[in-house]
Formats: structure tokens, sequence, C-alpha cells
């Protein structure tokens, strides 16, 4: 993987970096971030067999399959995530659009009658307005944040609980259902004997990682997240880079909603509800940064995938599943003590 930080971008460690001290050891910090890169196989190998252990069935292909088919929705989750932690943003409301996305298409497409929708438009219409109102929530985010300088923070949790209403207002407090086959086929479909979730997930975070990793774009979010003050000194558009991460992380979210929404055949007035946390544990064990400027697509996957195998692991055992809430808040903690332990700076 090439060199991620350019002159005047962000470091490894999200302190800025001048010209001079660019050139410095570029093969240990290329061997640093390979490692970093792979610290969570040696555990997701490890839960692998614990989990052949507990039950014969882990590792069969139909149980692997479920792993890869219900992390792939909320996979898209944290790789929209990641994008806006690493420029050094948060986005709460991404949960919500993961609902509202869905809903708004349910409710403007299912029939009246057949299942609490308008019927005012074709079913055909059914990704398009989804995607449009993942694209709609993200320029309301970035205008609020980029435009008018608000906190990020403040701005998508008031964000988050504004869509939640919008979906149960809409709903009724009830669950579309009926959906029309379009809206229903990214979720359902099978592409060569595998769900095509699972294929959208993978093609998106393989462009995630030559997006971060190889782009002109990619090393831009980085030194925003580093450093907005040194990024904007090296010529960049800083206020250009964040709306389009915040409108693409949504429409991703949006995306996200989509396939649960076809695979469960319904949207839920709930839907998303908590997601949030399972996101932040992911990227966190993954090794993002929540100050920004530091992690990678890559680590941010294994850390979906670890969270989800443990999941798995835990439902074969016959755990409740009311006790993994508990487990990600756990796993966040230990993540963080961890990065403490190895980077002798916590990701605060």
């Amino acid at each position: 993987m090439p060199e991620i930080m350019t002159p005047a971008h962000a470091a490894p460690d999200g302190s800025s970096v001048t010209s001079t001290a660019a050139p410095r050891r570029p093969a240990a910090r290329l061997a640093l971030a390979r490692l970093r890169d792979l610290a969570l196989v040696p555990a997701i190998v490890l839960i692998a067999i614990v989990g052949q252990i507990i039950s014969p069935v882990f590792l069969q292909a139909d149980n692997l399959i479920n792993i890869g088919q219900t992390m792939a929705e909320v996979a898209l989750l944290v790789l929209a995530q990641t994008i806006v932690l690493v420029a050094g943003k948060m986005d709460l409301s991404l949960e919500s659009t993961f609902g509202l996305a869905p809903g708004v298409a349910a409710w403007m497409t299912v029939a009246v009658g057949a299942g609490h929708g308008t019927g005012l438009l074709p079913g055909g219409w059914a990704i398009p307005i989804t995607l449009a109102v993942g694209a709609l929530i993200g320029v309301a985010n970035a205008a609020l944040i980029v435009r008018f300088g608000l906190h990020g923070f403040i701005v998508t949790l008031g964000m988050l609980i504004v869509l939640r209403g919008l979906l149960t207002g809409i709903s009724g407090g009830q669950t579309f259902f009926n959906l029309p086959e379009s809206m229903m086929y990214l979720g359902t479909a099978v592409w060569l004997g595998v769900p095509a979730s699972i294929w959208i997930c993978v093609a998106l975070f393989a462009a995630g990682i030559v997006l971060l990793g190889y782009t002109a774009f990619g090393r831009s979010l980085y030194a925003i997240g580093g450093n907005i003050d040194a990024a904007k000194a090296a010529g960049i558009r800083t206020d250009r880079v964040l709306w389009t991460a915040l409108i693409g992380a949504s429409v991703l979210a949006a995306l996200g909603g989509l396939l649960l929404s076809g695979r469960l055949a319904s949207v839920a007035a709930s839907q998303g509800n908590g997601a949030i946390f399972t996101v932040f544990a992911a990227a966190v064990i993954g090794g993002v940064s929540l100050n920004g400027g530091k992690g990678t697509m890559f680590g941010a996957f294994t850390g979906i995938l670890l969270l989800f195998m443990i999941q798995n692991v835990l439902t074969l055992a016959g755990v409740p599943a009311q006790w993994i809430g508990a487990l990600n808040g756990a796993i966040i903690l230990i993540a963080l003590v961890v990065s403490r332990i190895t980077g002798g700076k916590a990701q605060e």
C-alpha cells in the first residue's frame, strides 16, 4: 500500500508534518500501516476456530453466507462512517438514514391499502428515491456542518432524532410491506451462488480501500482529519472534500437500508435503531481514530467482520441476544485500552 500521507498532511498519529519531515523512514511507516491493517486477522482466525469447536455448523457454507449477508447491510454503515471519521467528523444520523431512505421509497411506491403506502409513484422508482433521500440528508448535514460551521456531533444527533421522527410519522409507527420487486431485488438476488448484498459490500469496500489509499481525494481526507488548517495551507479544497464525504456517506447508508429492506421484504418504523453503536464499535476496533486522520478501510472491514462472527458464535452457543449490546460496549473499551498500550495514545 502506498504512502497515504503527503507533505503538510496528517501523520499516522494525527499530527501534521512538514515537507521536510515527510520523506523520513517511509519503509518503516509502510510496514507499520500494513501491520495495523492485519491486526485483527489473528482474532478472526481464533474466533473461527472457537466457533467451529462450539458448533460444527459454524464453518459450513450456509452459515458463512448468513454471516456475510447480515453483515453486509450494517457494513455499509461502517464504510460510510469510516470515510467521515477519517476526515475528522462524525455522523450519528447514518442509522436513521438507514431506515428513513427506504421508508420514504416504500411510502411512495407501495400501493394504497396494500402495505401502508400512498402509491404516488410506480415501483420502479423505489431505488432512485432511496438514494435521492440519502443524498438530500447528506446535503443537509454538509450545509449545517461545513457551510454554517456547526458542530458535527450536535448536528447529526439532532438529525438522527428528526429523521427517526419522520419515519415514525410517515409509517404511523407501523411496518411497510408488500414492497415492489425492484426494491427487494438487491436484498434477495443471488449472483454466482452468493447473495448480491455480499458482492456489493465487498466491491464497495474494495473501492473504499482504493479511494483512501491510492487517490488524491483519500489523501485529502487524511490531511483534513489530521490538521484541517495545514490542509487548507496545502491548497486542499477542504469544504468540497467534506461536502463530498458527508453526502457520499449518507448515500451509502441509504443503500445499506435498501439491502436490509429487500432481504426482509419490509421497512419497520424502528429500522436502524441502535445500529450506530455497532458501527462505532467496528470502526474503533478496526483502528479508525475518533479524532480523525487515522485508520484504513480494510481495518474497518475486519472490525465489522469480527463483531458479526462473535455474534454468530454467541447465537450458536445459545447466549441471549440481549447480551450482544453489552459485548459491543466492552469491545470498544478493550480496544481503547489496547490502543493506549500499543500506540501510547488512546483514540479519544
